[in-house]
């Protein structure tokens, strides 16, 4: 919980420390609290749209929360994202996942 308030107290300085938001939402994963995570994640795309890493770990966490809908979103829109800033590694990653979240709902 140290981790956590202190992370807290970062965002509370700047609250566009996209850096500490995305470790806030890690370390709220970890404990379970998966729906405060998709909050931080999704502040943080708010943000800055162009902040990669999160559209993965938004979309698992819409898959664990069954909003399979939403992950299919959030896959394609930092596909495009990844896209645009020539991202390879990022863009492989979420074609990944957008591709196995599909042949699991088919």
């Amino acid at each position: 919980m140290e981790r956590i308030e202190k992370l807290r107290s970062f965002i509370a300085a700047d609250s566009n420390d996209l850096f500490s938001r995305h470790a806030l939402a890690m370390e709220l994963v970890k404990l379970g609290e998966l729906e405060m995570a998709v909050m931080e994640l999704a502040a943080i795309l708010i943000l800055d749209e162009n902040y990669i890493g999160s559209y993965y770990h938004l979309g698992k966490l819409f898959e664990k929360l069954s909003s399979f809908d939403k992950a299919l979103h959030i896959y394609e829109k930092g596909i495009s994202v990844a896209r645009h800033l020539h991202k390879h590694h990022e863009l492989r990653e979420l074609q990944g996942a957008l591709n196995q979240l599909n042949d699991e709902l088919a």
